[in-house]
Formats: structure tokens, C-alpha cells, sequence
């Protein structure tokens, strides 16, 4: 079984973050149907945040773990600003965002709680610094930050001693391979890839919803979908040649990386195959096909729109 520092975890877990409207409309009902059955499957990984759907994702988590809450591990993560705000909005402490999370989540305990994005006027250091005492008085389990620099995981883990770093991680985004996975590496911190299937784009889904947040992505324009798709292609072939689907290859490529993967979906189809991923290990002639389709940064379009883009770290593309 994996582990992320001290934690036992399921080899791919589950991103609940699309179950709150984030890519059109969902239901409830059905999600909670979703989620009952990746623990059925044996997924014990669950990961949410206060941000998605303004704290509807965490509620629903809740409501659908309730009596099964002693076999799970549960991670969440906050931000000091919600919705982007600017030194002008006041900043939510970690204690605070701990408390609301538990609250939601209908728990005396969350197994791993993340810095969601670093604030620029908020030293890491002070962030962390409140998370470890809240691990010391038994509120969370362990710590992490989410879309930290090289930089920012080192002076975070001297602060209190990282759990685990959260970064996305898809064939179509490895700026991570520079200097982020050998970071961790060195300071012995568990990696955990959100959206490992390149928010749905490499497992051949396709963007129907008018509300879906994807339509904001410059990688989801209609000439950036064209030139990517000739990449994904690849995919396509050695999907066919092993006798795979096209989501199940590009899972099991993320996999070879030993890091613990947390794709989300909504139906319980495609849920059945990602998990079927933990039993295809790619040969090498895949392997050096599908990096070859995929070098870093030859991805057309930025992965987040030019706000959020400020967020997150720029990664040095040279190895």
C-alpha cells in the first residue's frame, strides 16, 4: 500500500472537487452514489478543500463518509483569501479554516490539511507554523501545501515537517519533474498529482456544459483542443496496442512515477476504470512514446487562466 509520510493510502485517490459545480451541474445524490462506491472499490484517499463550491464539497464528503469515516483518510486545504482576494480582504487564519473544515466535514479530526495557494503577503513560514499546531493539539493529522515553489516546500518543511506537496501532475503538465518531485524527493515529502488526466482533456472527454469552469482555460479554446489533440493521439495508439482505454494509459503513466494520483469524476464507469489503472504497467516502448508526445512545456495553452496563473508557481522548463 503507498504511503504519504505516515499515511497508508489507497495507490490513486479521489478529488472530490468536481462534485460542486466546478465543471457544470452536479447532483448530489448521484455523487454521493459515486463516492460510496470508490470505497467500495477499496479507494481510502479523499481529497476536498473549503474552496470548492464555497464549502458545498466538504459538507457533501461528509455526508457520504459518515458511517465509514475509521478505514478513510481525509484531506482538505484552504487559502487565506477566498475567491482571489487581494492584502484588502482579510485573511482567514489556519485555526479558523481547520475549525470550519471539521465543522463541515461532520469530523473531530482531518487526516492531512494543505496550504491551498501561498499568499504573497503571508509569510509560508507563519501558515505552516499554525498547521503544525494544530497537528500538536490533534485538530489535523499532518500538513501540506498545495502549488508551492522549490523554495517555498523548503522553507515550509523547516517551519514543521511537510506531509505531503499537491501539485498538478499529467502527461500534458510535468514542469514538476525540474525541480518540485526532486525537492520532496530529497526532504522525504509524499507527492499527490491532482488532475492526472489533464482536467479530462487525456482521457478524451470533451466540454459540453456552458457553465463548466474549463471554457475559461486557454488549454479548452478551440485551437489550443486542435493541437493538443494531435498529442493525445499517442496516447490513442498506445491505448490501442495494449488494449486499454485512453484515461486507463494515462493514469498508469502517472502511476510509474510513484507518486499517488487523485483523479475525480462523476459516474461510476469511469471511476471503475481509472481504478482498473493500478494493473497496467506500461513498457518501456509506451513509456518513451507517450514522454515523446508530451515533452515538458510543448503543452499549447497556459493551465490556468491569467489570474489564477499568478497562484501558482513558474516552473524552469530545462532539466
Amino acid at each position: 500500500m503507498p504511503s504519504i509520510g505516515k499515511l497508508d493510502v489507497s495507490p490513486q485517490g479521489f478529488g472530490a472537487m468536481g462534485l460542486s459545480h466546478t465543471y457544470g451541474q452536479a447532483d448530489d445524490a448521484s455523487s454521493i452514489k459515486t463516492l460510496h462506491r470508490a470505497i467500495d472499490l477499496g479507494i481510502t484517499f479523499f481529497d476536498t478543500a473549503t474552496g470548492y463550491g464555497a464549502g458545498h464539497n466538504e459538507e457533501l464528503l461528509g455526508k457520504a463518509i459518515k458511517d465509514r469515516r475509521d478505514s478513510l483518510v481525509v484531506a482538505s486545504k484552504f487559502v487565506h483569501r477566498p475567491n482571489g482576494g487581494g492584502a484588502a480582504v482579510p485573511a482567514v487564519t489556519p485555526r479558523a479554516a481547520v475549525e470550519a473544515s471539521l465543522t463541515r466535514l461532520g469530523l473531530d479530526h482531518i487526516d492531512l490539511y494543505y496550504l491551498h495557494r501561498v499568499d504573497p503577503d503571508i509569510a509560508i513560514e507563519e501558515s505552516i507554523g499554525e498547521l503544525g499546531r494544530l497537528v500538536e493539539e490533534g485538530k489535523i493529522g499532518g500538513v501540506g501545501v498545495s502549488e508551492a515553489s522549490a523554495e517555498g516546500i523548503r522553507r515550509a518543511h523547516a517551519t514543521y515537517p511537510l506531509t505531503a506537496l499537491q501539485s498538478e501532475y499529467s502527461l500534458w503538465t510535468r514542469d514538476v519533474e525540474v525541480e518540485i518531485l526532486p525537492t520532496i524527493r530529497e526532504l522525504g515529502i509524499g507527492f499527490v498529482a491532482y488532475s492526472p488526466l489533464g482536467r479530462g482533456f487525456l482521457a478524451g472527454a470533451e466540454v459540453s456544459d456552458p457553465d463548466d469552469r474549463r471554457r475559461q482555460h486557454p488549454r479548452f479554446q478551440p485551437e489550443a483542443v486542435a493541437a493538443n489533440s494531435l498529442r493525445r493521439a499517442t496516447i490513442e495508439q498506445v491505448a490501442k496496442r495494449v488494449g486499454a482505454s485512453v484515461a486507463q494509459v494515462s493514469l498508469a503513466w502517472v502511476l510509474s512515477k510513484q507518486v499517488v494520483p487523485i483523479p475525480g469524476t462523476r459516474h461510476i464507469n469511469h471511476l471503475e476504470s481509472n481504478w482498473a489503472a493500478n494493473h497496467l504497467e506500461l513498457d518501456s516502448e509506451s513509456l518513451v512514446a507517450l514522454e515523446a508526445a508530451f515533452p515538458r512545456g510543448a503543452t499549447t495553452g497556459a493551465r490556468y487562466p491569467a489570474e489564477a496563473l499568478k497562484l501558482v508557481p513558474p516552473e524552469p522548463i530545462a532539466a
